[in-house]
This record gives structure tokens, C-alpha cells and sequence, in this order.
């Protein structure tokens, strides 16, 4: 009775061990992707929830800061959050966020200079930015009940706001990221077929010998 042995079959392992490395590799490049995207849709979402949905019901809003006025404690791209704050309780000191009562009358936040009130209750302040060599040239009259006091400053929020907003990254995330998860759906599902013969037939060559072996 004659032996045998099949010179390629000592090769066998090798090759194998490096498909199972390339294929690892594929699955932790595939991993590394997904829970990169998934982290940046979390994260976009969570911003979304802070500066869209909870001003709406919560008793807070957001304002991106612009200028250096306030810096160091608030500066340019910085996300000032700002809560609701009886005027009666308004004190030198406190950061506001108010409209202005001059030129564009846009909104600012500068801290309390000088505060008092007239006979109807109503605070009349002076403000000032903390980088700036003096106060603002204006007198302004808070009629409302309340006004919004800085409470938290989130750095550079509102530069990452602008940056998402810019043409070319928007282009990104709107044509890119679902073209990068087509083609990783497309790549799942050409494979899958590939790789069922390919097994199968590393099956048969394992369990058949050449014929007339062992008679």
C-alpha cells in the first residue's frame, strides 16, 4: 500500500493564517468607521437637542459670542448659555444677554457696570465688556420681568457650528457620508455570496484525496 503526500499542503497554513489576518483587519477597519460615524451622528445630535430643541422648552437660550469683548471668561466662537433671571434680582456684576437700545439694537452680553431703578421698578443699567477699556455708551431700561444671565460658557461650540455650516463641509456630510455608507452596503453584500463556494470548496479539497487513494 502506497502513501500519498501532497507536496502543497504544508503551505496550506500560512496561507490561511494570512487571509484570517487580512480579514480581521477588514473588520477592524469596518468597526473603526462605524463607531466614528456613529460618535459624529451622536454628537450632532446631542448639539442639535442642546441649541434647537431645549431653548424651546426649558428655560435657557444660546448665543454664539462674536467679539473679544468679553474675553478671556467669553470668547469669539464661544457658546454663552443664558438663563432666565428676575430683573428685581439683578445685581452689578451679572453677565446679561440684552438688546441694545442704540444703532442696530442688536444683542449683547457685557457684564453690570451700574444698576439702579426708577419709580415703576424697571433696572436701569449700564454694562460693560471685561476686555474693553470702558463701558458701553449707552443707558439701557429692562422693562421686562426678567432677562437672561450668563450661566455657562461652552468654548468654541459655536465655531464648530459655523464650520458645519460652511459650504464644503456641508457638501461632505450631505453627498459624502451617505456615499460612504452605500458603498460599505454595497461591499457587505458582494462579498457574502463570494465567500460561501469559496468555503465550500476548501471543505471538499480537505476531505478528498486523488483517486484510487488508500486502495
Amino acid at each position: 500500500m502506497s502513501i500519498t503526500v501532497d507536496a502543497a499542503t504544508p503551505l496550506a497554513a500560512p496561507a490561511a493564517s494570512g487571509r484570517g489576518a487580512r480579514a480581521g483587519l477588514k473588520r477592524a477597519a469596518r468597526f473603526l468607521v462605524r463607531t466614528l460615524m456613529g460618535l459624529v451622528l451622536a454628537v450632532a445630535a446631542a448639539a442639535f437637542l442642546f441649541l434647537a430643541v431645549g431653548p424651546r422648552f426649558l428655560d435657557y437660550q444660546t448665543s454664539t459670542m462674536l467679539t473679544g469683548s468679553m474675553a478671556p471668561l467669553i470668547n469669539p466662537g464661544d457658546v454663552v448659555v443664558g438663563v432666565k433671571t428676575p430683573t428685581s434680582d439683578l445685581k452689578v456684576g451679572d453677565v446679561i444677554t440684552y438688546q441694545i437700545p442704540v444703532q442696530d439694537q442688536r444683542v449683547e452680553t457685557h457684564r453690570i457696570a451700574t444698576i439702579t431703578r426708577n419709580a415703576a421698578g424697571a433696572a436701569i443699567i449700564t454694562t460693560k465688556g471685561d476686555a474693553n477699556n470702558g463701558p458701553d455708551p449707552w443707558t439701557a431700561v429692562i422693562t421686562d420681568t426678567s432677562v437672561y444671565t450668563t450661566a455657562a460658557v461652552v468654548p468654541h461650540l459655536g465655531d464648530a457650528i459655523r464650520a458645519v455650516r460652511s459650504p464644503a463641509v456641508r457638501s461632505v456630510l450631505t453627498f459624502g457620508a451617505p456615499a460612504l455608507l452605500v458603498a460599505m452596503l454595497l461591499v457587505s453584500i458582494w462579498r457574502r455570496p463570494a465567500a460561501g463556494p469559496a468555503r465550500k470548496d476548501r471543505h471538499a479539497a480537505a476531505h478528498t484525496g486523488p483517486e484510487g487513494e488508500g486502495k
